[in-house]
């Protein structure tokens, strides 16, 4: 049985996703969006949906709608304004607004991603090499943020584990550890004292081998917009947003278990596997509810948390006979 967390317990340390004092200096959320982060490769027609209308605001992609689509029919597709405007991005301001007003100054292009660690083939990736390793799919996946907001996007790209495969770990890596770009020249809040940088993820290679895990190029049929971690980035469903690194420049193939972001700022907060499980509250609050971005505003009703955020027939099997309130 799933045992939830003292909710007594405060955690004396200032850095967490949503500090106290940003939260209640929340700014509008109608921020103008740039067109910063074209890619001019890979563009042409998108296999959409007609309830997916693609915004048109960046360059698209070439997508197959995917058969691990993984939302259920039910579920609204949130608008493109709310899920480019409303964001967790750091290295770009701590408001919700900022990475979209701020972000333009991501340099995207040229973009390579180094592969490292553990593997038989380590090397360089341009952009435009991981492109070309495997055919675009669009999959519609809940996104479920640890502060208690979700939102439901069509993310293009294709599972990490495509990309796993050809650079061939050796069987002594166990992990797979993500990078995201440290650049104060372009990211204006990268060495603030909110996290140490530069902002890392990790997962157990059985769960970056997951065919749900999704190395993200794009949404809504376009090139991710800077914001939401343009031009590569890794979409994890079942876990909560953060553990979905953005502007990833390095993949590493590790033994032990890599240091994380969060974890390495509140350990008791942010545990390394940060599944959803409504039935192991964060400290500071419940995570058996959640607010869909986009209904009704900060007045919607709420909505029940489901296990691993609705994926549990699919990914279930990875933590079984697993304490997942002691592996949070």
């Amino acid at each position: 049985m799933l045992i939830t967390q003292d909710q007594g317990f405060h955690h004396p340390y200032p850095s967490e996703i949503t500090p106290p004092q940003v939260y209640a200096q929340r700014r509008s959320l109608l921020v103008h969006l740039g067109a910063a982060g074209l890619l001019a490769s890979g563009a042409g027609a998108w296999a959409q949906s007609a309830a997916v209308p693609r915004p048109g605001k960046l360059a698209p992609l070439d997508a197959k709608v995917s058969a691990l689509a993984g939302a259920q029919a039910k579920d609204n597709i949130t608008t493109y304004k709310s899920a480019s405007t409303y964001n967790n991005f750091y290295e770009f301001g701590t408001d919700k607004a900022d990475p979209a007003e701020n972000a333009h100054t991501l340099k995207t292009r040229p973009w390579t991603v180094e592969i490292e660690g553990l593997v038989k083939k380590p090397g360089s990736l341009s952009l435009e090499e991981l492109l070309k390793l495997s055919a675009m799919e669009e999959r519609i996946y809940r996104l479920r943020c640890v502060e208690g907001w979700s939102m439901v996007i069509p993310w293009v790209g294709f599972s990490l584990s495509e990309l796993i495969k050809k650079v061939e770990p050796l069987g002594s890596a166990k992990f797979v550890e993500f990078i995201t770009l440290a650049d104060p020249k372009t990211m204006p809040y990268v060495g603030s004292r909110v996290l140490s940088w530069p902002y890392t993820e990790g997962l157990r290679m059985d769960e970056a081998m997951h065919p749900l895990t999704l190395l993200t190029f794009g949404m809504y049929g376009e090139v991710l917009p800077n914001q939401n971690g343009a031009p590569v980035r890794i979409t994890v469903p079942w876990k909560y947003g953060f553990k979905s690194g953005k502007s990833i420049v390095k993949i590493r193939f590790t033994e032990k278990q890599p240091l994380t972001a969060w974890n390495k700022a509140a350990a008791n907060e942010y545990g390394f596997y940060s599944n959803v499980n409504p039935a192991v509250d964060h400290p500071r609050w419940s995570q058996a509810t959640e607010r869909r971005i986009g209904e009704g505003g900060l007045f919607a009703k709420k909505i029940k948390t489901q296990m691993f955020n609705g994926y549990e027939a699919q990914v279930g099997q990875l933590y079984a006979g697993m304490d997942l309130a002691k592996n949070f």
